[in-house]
C-alpha cells in the first residue's frame, strides 16, 4: 500500500467517524429539544395552575372579608340598638323629672 492509498484509508476512516459522531449529536440534540418543549409545557401548565390558584386566593380572601364584615355589621346593629336604648331610658328620666 503506497502512501496515497494509506492516505485515503485514513481519510476514509476518519469522515465515517466524523458521520458517526454527527448522528450521535443529532441525535442529542433532538432528545434535548424534546426534553425543552417537554418542560416548557410543564411551565405552562404550573403558571396556569398558580393563576388559578391566585384566583381562588382572592376569592377567598374576599370571602374572608365579607365575613368579617358582616359580623361587624352584627356588632354594629347591637351598639347602635343599645345607644338607642340608652337614649330613650335618659329621656325617659328627663320626661319624668319635669
Amino acid at each position: 500500500m503506497n502512501a496515497n492509498e494509506q492516505l485515503l484509508t485514513t481519510f476514509e476512516t476518519r469522515v465515517r467517524q466524523m458521520l458517526l459522531r454527527f448522528q450521535q449529536l443529532k441525535k442529542e440534540n433532538e432528545d434535548l429539544y424534546a426534553l425543552v418543549e417537554q418542560k416548557g409545557r410543564e411551565i405552562d401548565e404550573l403558571r396556569q395552575k398558580m393563576d388559578q390558584k391566585e384566583h381562588d386566593y382572592d376569592s377567598l380572601k374576599m370571602a374572608k372579608m365579607m365575613e368579617i364584615t358582616d359580623g361587624d355589621l352584627e356588632g354594629a346593629k347591637a351598639r347602635v340598638s343599645k345607644l338607642i336604648r340608652d337614649v330613650n331610658k335618659c329621656i325617659a328620666i328627663l320626661s319624668d323629672a319635669q
